[in-house]
């Protein structure tokens, strides 16, 4: 069975309860990424939610991953943090240009994630999606929309991101409408529900759960215990599949994908 590769990963990596608990005890903080970058194969960048960073700054993140990492990008809040998306063009731009393509081959799906009180509003979610560029300075550009509010759960809407190549995240979450279906060249998938009481945040038969599903999505297959929301079957294509832990108890986080790792590559 022919399938894409699987990347399995966290939500940053300065994070303090990870100390002596997933980087080694007085492991320096400046080499974190080091570490993280070895244990996992990818990472979600939040902080460039909050703000923006210099160019030196990717392409120091980029020399210090090894090769085949990949780093994906939570987009600016002042793009998706609005009431009429298709005002957000120059934000779009201003997030697109601070130099992430210093990134290079290691620069993955930007995520573009909105408030659960974000509604759909077709004309306008539709004229957002037109605004994402599919590349800069001659760097390819691949993009995921994280969509929490029910009113997303309609096939318009699966056809719309579908149209445009857009990927919607899958969320195993408590707290938000999940929507499993592929939209895109790639599967984006938050595990949102990680536990204090489990070792690795999820228990073992959730993880073998998640890996199957891994494997299936990077075969281009779909699972079939997942919410659809379309009954439009995509092109079944091996798809890169990104799988992170990146809420719930997220002191278990790295535990959790090195557990998922553990059991993709055995």
């Amino acid at each position: 069975m022919t399938q894409a590769p699987i990347r399995v990963g966290i939500g940053g990596w300065t994070f303090e309860p990870w100390r002596g608990t997933f980087y080694p005890a007085k492991w320096p903080i400046k080499r974190e990424l080091e570490y993280a970058s070895r244990h996992v194969t990818a990472i979600e960048v939040n902080g460039t939610y909050y703000s923006g960073f210099k160019p030196a700054t990717f392409a120091g993140w980029a020399q210090t991953a090894p090769d085949g990492f990949v780093f994906t990008l939570k987009a600016s809040r002042f793009c998706t943090n609005r009431k009429v998306l298709a005002e957000a063009g120059e934000s779009v731009a201003r997030f697109v240009g601070q130099g992430i393509v210093e990134l290079g081959e290691k620069l993955g799906p930007i995520l573009w994630q909105f408030m659960a009180t974000k509604k759909f509003e077709p004309d306008d979610f539709a004229a957002f999606l037109a605004l994402l560029p599919k590349a800069h300075e001659g760097v390819a550009l691949r993009h995921a929309v994280q969509v929490r509010h029910e009113s997303f759960q309609v096939p318009a809407f699966i056809s719309m991101c579908r149209a445009a190549g857009v990927a919607i995240v899958f969320g195993d979450s408590a707290d938000y409408p999940a929507i499993a279906d592929v939209t895109g060249d790639f599967v984006y998938a938050r595990l949102e529900n990680a536990v204090e009481e489990e070792a690795a945040g999820y228990s073992p038969k959730a993880l073998d759960r998640w890996a199957t599903a891994a494997r299936q999505w990077a075969s281009g297959a779909l699972p079939d215990d997942l919410p659809y929301v379309s009954s439009e079957v995509p092109e079944r294509t091996p798809r890169e599949t990104f799988v992170f832990f990146i809420n719930g108890f997220k002191p278990k986080a790295p535990q959790g994908a090195m557990a998922l790792i553990e059991r993709l590559t055995a």
